[in-house]
């Protein structure tokens, strides 16, 4: 059940263990892709504009739980590729305890700050109540969200990329069905939707769990293991907040942006919804390569094979650069086309502007590429508190395109926001992957000469070696 990364030829190593990931993210963006289609096809644009204002905030809280569990999940991966399964179990029970304090204490949080931070972020007052009924439900499921990702990471970190999927195939087709009964038999309007893709996640999450009772000894602590410990917890944490704040602090900016764009008006709130919602699952590739390389990443870096992280950087970015080309070529001949799957032709001008918005952000899907890939490498081999400042980065660009220049210019700025976020955090993550790797390298070289010199009885002297006097 388990596949080691740490032999074999990175590209189907990669591709293997990639295909499923992206299989998953995107039934995961199925939820939402139902919901927003029969939101916006059913209860028209105004509810579309409801749900879409929300989308930075959930993906502010939402990305820090996701962020968090894939931090987890590092430790563990490195634990596999050592062959350390005590240690690994001892990370386990760890990050179960860790996970339930977190999503209790961040699902009060949220249900009580949520509508504050809506009216902070100007929304729409004719939108207000559906967008507060729509994310606060979202916000309840957190405890859902931490138990589906902490799970699948876990799953992930030994090898297998594929049980998560089936999980996810399941609740989308559930997904689906309560929509339907949700907002369209029983009337609940944007909350059925949010209730819906709710209970799915928590349908995946509670396969998950029994799937690795059943199935996955390894990953089933005992005894001792199940005891919280301040060492393993505390590695867990210096892992798994830097991820889970990395993506907040992105986030940040993202609602800054939303903020800006919903001063525009609700046309062009419903117009980014759109432009999003496509770009969220034309972006899963990318996801899926950076969850592949931090998981190749950490196995590697558990064994000991430097060389072998470079070659799979090699792959990943060659494999997101060919994809690139080919997402920018479906959005500029089809786009328009492709925003017909929100809104009704009637809607003409959001269909233009949906277009506008996802040809500006595949332009630049390449430089995307290089975020997932590099950031997350960099979080595989052990650095997550470095990575963070990438996100930095993103932060002031899209807070600065927001603040000056959507206001000067209007929906145009807001189509150019992530490509400037994700050329910033380029100019940060590629020298700083060099500078890991070299550490990394003569840390293992001069591990290598300790190794070499206690195998032959020989001490270091004057730049050469001689042997050990009896």
């Amino acid at each position: 059940m388990t596949k080691d990364l740490t032999q074999g030829r990175p590209l189907g190593l990669i591709l293997g263990f990639a295909i499923p990931v992206l299989l998953g993210m995107l039934f995961q963006q199925f939820y939402n892709l139902v919901d927003t289609m029969i939101v916006g096809k059913i209860l028209g644009p105004d509810a579309l504009a409801a749900v879409g204002s929300t989308g930075s905030l959930n993906f502010m809280i939402l990305g820090f739980c996701n962020g968090v569990c894939t931090g987890f999940a590092i430790p563990m991966s490195q634990a596999f590729g050592a062959r350390d399964e005590n240690a690994l179990k001892k990370h386990i029970g760890n990050c179960l305890w860790l996970c339930l304090v977190f999503a209790a204490v961040m699902a009060v949080a949220t249900g009580l700050l949520c509508k504050p931070i809506l009216r902070l972020m100007k929304t729409p007052a004719d939108i207000l109540e559906d967008a507060y009924r729509y994310i606060v439900i979202i916000f309840w499921g957190i405890p859902v969200t931490y138990l589906y990702n902490m799970l699948s990471g876990m799953i992930r970190a030994v090898g297998d990329s594929k049980t998560p999927v089936l999980f996810l195939a399941l609740a989308s087709i559930l997904n689906i069905f309560l929509d339907v009964v949700l907002i369209t038999i029983i009337p609940m309007g944007v909350a059925g939707a949010a209730t819906a893709t709710v209970i799915a996640q928590a349908v995946s999450g509670i396969g998950c769990l029994f799937y690795i009772k059943k199935k996955f000894p390894i990953l089933k602590p005992a005894g001792p293991q199940w005891r919280p410990d301040k060492r393993y917890a505390l590695k867990l944490c210096a892992m798994g907040i830097p991820m889970g704040l990395q993506y907040s602090v992105t986030a940040i900016g993202s609602v800054i942006l939303q903020s800006a764009v919903n001063s525009l008006g609700t046309l062009y709130v419903a117009s980014v919804t759109t432009g999003s919602k496509l770009c969220l699952i034309f972006c899963c590739p990318f996801d899926a390569l950076g969850a592949t390389v931090a998981t190749y990443g950490g196995q590697n870096i558990g064994a000991g094979k430097v060389n072998r992280i470079r070659e799979g950087v090699k792959v990943c970015m060659t494999l997101g650069s060919v994809y690139s080309l080919l997402a920018f070529g479906l959005f500029f001949f089809a786009g328009d086309r492709l925003a017909l799957l929100f809104v009704d032709v009637e809607n003409a001008q959001i269909i233009a502007n949906a277009r506008l918005f996802l040809v500006c952000n595949s332009l630049f899907y390449i430089p995307l590429a290089a975020v997932n890939v590099y950031r997350f490498v960099i979080q595989g081999i052990g650095y997550s508190q470095v990575a963070i400042l990438a996100g930095v980065f993103e932060m002031a660009a899209r807070a600065a395109v927001g603040l000056i220049f959507v206001p000067r210019i209007g929906f145009q700025a807001a189509c150019i926001a992530s490509p400037a976020a994700w050329i910033a955090a380029d100019l940060f993550l590629i020298p700083t992957y060099l500078y890991c790797m070299k550490k990394l390298s003569l840390k293992m070289a001069a591990y290598a000469d300790q190794e070499e010199c206690r195998t032959a009885k020989v001490l270091p002297a004057e730049g050469r070696l001689r042997p050990r006097r009896p």
